[in-house]
């Protein structure tokens, strides 16, 4: 029986809960494939699988993200062959490994010009950019919007696929060094959240007005940060926790602050098909091939160095994607 090196954590914890094991290669069942990975991506959603945040049921794999080549094909499967090119990004969880069986319904075909390490960096932070701002609120020619964490994978690829769409992009990041980065990629106006009063600087920007919306993946630091940044009746779209979960909500401060909307999405609610998977997959590679959208080379780390991926996402170290290498 061939084995595979894996990631799997046996209890939540910090970084060092992630062990490298062995394991047998898992076959796959019906409606399965099984995807040898050239890459791996590596989210923030994976350091709140390990740490509990969100939990799984233990001991675990840990990972949702890979892209690779298709080497078995269970019962029942229609449209792949063994040699095909993969990806996907919505789990199993269990990625961080040489190979993974995943449903046959949530792989997508990945186009020759797509190599695998951009597909690894960028299926899970372009599909979720692509729900944000052309299925929750589909962004206008001419909008201003304010997007938090821009120099981060996923705010990276929202700034360039913002301007794309011909928005005026107002994007957050800490330091100069990512201030510069997040200019370099076509933001209109980078707000240092280090020294900067966001909310001031957004009206600053919008005479006074607010922006419809705003995007933000940072959570309890920039919570009210983000709601005071909105125009009467605009939308908050909360979609992430890289400062911590938001907590002890008033809704009456919606109220307040000029009768707002919240909401809290997750990807897998915008992709429930395998139509819908496709369609959104096709228009993150169309952005991509066509040029829009260029994401730059994902730092690399072997597989037995997750933990140190985790630790370097976790305290900012990074710009960009973070990917592990079989």
């Amino acid at each position: 029986m061939t084995e595979i090196a894996a990631i799997r954590i046996a209890s939540p914890g910090g970084p060092e809960a992630m062990v490298l094991t062995t394991q047998p290669a898992p076959e796959p069942g019906p409606a399965q494939i099984r995807i040898a990975h050239a890459a791996i991506g590596v989210n923030f959603i994976d350091t709140y699988h390990r740490s509990g945040l969100y939990p799984v049921e233990l001991p675990s794999g840990i990972g949702l993200e890979g892209a690779g080549t298709v080497e078995a094909i269970g019962d029942g499967v229609e449209g792949w062959a063994v040699g095909d090119r993969a990806a996907y990004c919505t789990g199993p969880i269990g990625s961080y490994a040489e190979s993974q069986v995943v449903a046959a319904d949530r792989a997508v075909k990945l186009p020759e010009g797509v190599a695998f390490d951009i597909a690894a960096a960028s299926m899970l932070k372009g599909l979720t950019v692509q729900y944000l701002i052309r299925q929750i609120h589909a962004v206008q020619t001419g909008e201003t919007v304010l997007f938090h964490a821009g120099a981060g994978g996923v705010g990276q690829i929202a700034v360039q696929w913002l301007k794309a769409l011909g928005a005026t992009v107002i994007a957050t990041a800490g330091g100069e060094e990512k201030c510069a980065l997040v200019r370099s990629l076509g933001a209109d106006h980078v707000i240092d959240y280090r020294s900067a009063d966001i909310a001031a600087a957004v009206r600053d920007i919008t005479n006074g007005t607010g922006v419809p919306v705003v995007f933000d993946g940072v959570g309890a630091d920039t919570f009210t940060a983000s709601l005071d940044s909105l125009r009467p009746k605009g939308l908050l779209v909360s979609f992430g926790n890289a400062s911590g979960p938001v907590k002890d909500v008033d809704l009456g401060i919606l109220a307040g602050k000029g009768s707002l909307f919240v909401t809290r999405p997750t990807l897998f609610h915008y992709v429930p098909t395998r139509e819908t998977l496709q369609a959104a997959a096709n228009d993150l590679f169309a952005v991509l091939l066509d040029g829009f959208v260029t994401v730059a080379a994902p730092s690399p780390y072997p597989l037995k160095q997750a933990a140190q991926a985790h630790r370097d996402l976790e305290e900012r170290r990074t710009t960009g994607s973070l990917i592990l290498q079989p």
